[in-house]
C-alpha cells in the first residue's frame, strides 16, 4: 500500500502520513483511531511513547 492510498482510505493528505511515519508530526485522537480501524489493531498497536519500555 502507498501512502497516497492509505491517505485517501483515512482523509488526510499523502504529506500526513509522510509526516507520520518520520515521527514528525502527531496525529489527532480521530485520526489514530481511523489508522487503528483501517489496521484492525489498537491505537496502542500504532504509537507509542517514547518514555514507556
Amino acid at each position: 500500500m502507498t501512502q497516497q492510498e492509505l491517505a485517501n482510505q483515512v482523509g488526510v493528505s499523502r504529506q500526513s502520513i509522510n509526516a507520520i511515519e518520520m515521527g514528525k508530526f502527531l496525529p489527532s485522537i480521530e485520526l489514530s483511531l481511523k489508522l487503528a480501524r483501517f489496521f484492525e489493531v489498537k491505537v496502542e498497536e500504532l504509537f507509542y511513547l517514547g518514555w514507556e519500555e
